[in-house]
């Protein structure tokens, strides 16, 4: 008897068909490609937002393949202004979907490269099947924090950003008293600054005064706010609502002003499995250029989260003069200290990269970093 007809007797041996989608998200229009990795792709467009129509669309290219009501339906789009709302949408519907780092997703090396929305969606739907194919490490796969923890983290952001708006209205008026011949010398918005401003208004035009002084109004709001939302912080830590944060202030040398876009933006949500995951995380890791003869280190990725490792940054420096006695002090000294001021900055970046790691184990697994003194009173 044939081998192969006693292997494949009375078995289905039909490949499973599945339906693949990509987005491609504009401002006023979605373009959804569509197809099975086997068919022609089907390509359609939706009003931005129209989700009753997106999902007509995906009846109809399933009816059209002749596919059966009960097929599974993977989608992706790229992470950007849209969010998570879409993605968190999309897996009510039974829709797999998975939001991916338009960052890695390759593209043509030619000098001139043609792009455009059919170009993208195109790529991104036959990613999609290759990813489901097997090929994990074809694209960065973003992982998706939930509603809450989405929400946790806006209220740092929010200080963060009216602090920028802060610097900007003080720098704005400072320009404006040079161009005058007046240099202010307390700092603007502090009571000194109010005494200076009374004996030194008259000598403006009325037009720029008065702009002046509706710009100090407009500083006076955001240092309001600003000391509202640094008092709720503060709160929340000693009320005990947010543990992670008053383990990490328990330190010397780490407040809850750091220790909250720490926790928020990485430890409290993302799964970091070992130490590699956390400088990744960071965008703390090396990226070697080794082909051929050619060996040169590029420096560091700087692909992670730039304001949790602009954070650490500036905690690595206070970490020098508050924990002296620490072992990870004491090997900066060692290999950077006696330097230059290029070596030291070096130096900081990858002190930076081991206290990550050390506060990762810190509050994942109560492991004091060696040398470190604790606070005697809490916050």
């Amino acid at each position: 008897m044939n081998a192969s007809l006693t292997a494949l007797h009375e078995q289905d041996t039909s490949a499973r068909r599945d339906l693949y989608m990509s987005f491609e998200m504009g401002e006023r229009e979605w373009k959804l490609t569509l197809g099975d990795g086997r068919c022609a792709l089907k390509r359609h467009v939706v009003s931005a937002g129209d989700k009753q129509a997106a999902l007509q669309r995906i009846e109809a290219v399933r009816a059209k393949l002749g596919m059966n009501s009960d097929i599974q339906v993977h989608s992706c789009y790229e992470a950007g202004r849209d969010g998570w709302w879409l993605h968190r949408w999309l897996l009510e519907q039974g829709i797999d979907n998975i939001v991916v780092d338009s960052a890695s997703i390759e593209v043509n090396r030619r000098a001139r490269r043609a792009k455009s929305d059919r170009i993208d969606g195109d790529k991104l739907q036959s990613m999609l099947v290759r990813y489901h194919g097997g090929e994990s490490r074809v694209w960065s796969v973003v992982r998706a924090p939930s509603p809450q923890q989405e929400d946790e983290r806006w209220l740092d952001r929010e200080l963060q950003n009216l602090k920028k708006e802060r610097s900007q209205h003080s720098n704005r008026i400072s320009s404006f008293l040079v161009l005058n011949d007046l240099r202010v010398r307390a700092k603007i918005g502090c009571r000194n600054w109010q005494r200076w401003w009374t004996d030194h208004r008259d000598r403006l035009l009325p037009r720029l005064r008065e702009m002046i002084e509706r710009e100090c109004e407009r500083l006076q709001l955001v240092d309001q706010q600003i000391g509202a939302l640094a008092r709720q912080q503060l709160r929340e830590v000693r009320e005990g609502k947010q543990p992670k944060i008053e383990q990490l202030t328990k330190l010397r040398g780490i407040g809850p002003a750091s220790a909250w876009p720490i926790v928020k933006e990485i430890f409290e949500w993302r799964q970091l499995a070992n130490r590699h995951q956390v400088g990744a995380c960071l965008g703390m890791v090396p990226t070697p250029y080794d082909s051929g003869n050619s060996h040169v280190e590029q420096g560091m990725s700087k692909t992670g989260n730039k304001r949790v490792r602009s954070v650490f940054v500036e905690l690595a420096w206070f970490w020098l003069r508050l924990q002296p006695q620490s072992a990870m002090t004491q090997w900066f000294h060692r290999r950077f200290a006696h330097g230059s001021k290029r070596m030291r900055r070096i130096g900081i970046v990858a002190l930076a990269r081991k206290l990550a790691i050390a506060l990762w184990r810190f509050l994942e697994q109560g492991v004091i970093p060696e040398g470190a003194v604790l606070k005697r009173t809490g916050v």
